[in-house]
């Protein structure tokens, strides 16, 4: 069973082995000692769960569980005229199992229901960017690394049935 809840102090430290985990081809190209790549990624983690915590300081910041075990963070910032996925990651493992096209397709049936377009920053060589246009994301600008892509709620398909919590999500 797939569910979400709040992060904690104490999560950091996955946090911080996931935030790693995202980062392990762009870093193997690096000509760095271990400990160089892992003062890299303490210190690049750390800046990014700052920013996080203070650009979207209204967003739900969950660890995706399965069955009660941390695979993964959900950072959702729902704002006034889209909802904005700050990051969603999987660790290695649990990637290419569904698992984050339930979350998203959750979070498209949110989209309907509120009438709102969900959006995201994806970078260009991110994998992911498959999924995303495959469930009907579609890039509305470029920030040469990044695109920013939006979903429209009357892309989803009507066959599918509406759910009324993300965090009940199975």
């Amino acid at each position: 069973m797939i569910q979400l809840r709040p992060i904690t102090e104490s999560d950091l430290p996955f946090l911080r082995r996931l935030y790693g985990s995202t980062r392990t081809e762009e870093l193997a190209a690096v000509p760095w000692s271990a400990a160089e790549k892992e003062a890299f990624l303490d210190m690049q983690f750390h800046a990014q769960h700052v920013y996080y915590q203070e650009q979207y300081a209204q967003a739900t910041f969950d660890i995706i569980e399965q069955d009660g075990q941390a695979i993964g963070r959900l950072y959702v910032d729902r704002r006034p005229d889209d909802i904005r996925i700050v990051d969603i990651a999987l660790l290695p493992a649990n990637r290419k199992q569904g698992i984050g096209s339930m979350l998203l397709s959750r979070l498209l049936e949110e989209g309907t229901r509120a009438g709102l377009p969900i959006t995201i920053h994806v970078e260009r060589f991110n994998p992911a960017l498959t999924l995303y246009q495959r469930l009907g994301f579609q890039p509305i600008d470029d920030y040469g690394v990044y695109l920013l892509l939006a979903w429209q709620p009357e892309a989803l398909e009507t066959a599918v049935s509406p759910h009324t919590s993300l965090r009940s999500a199975e």
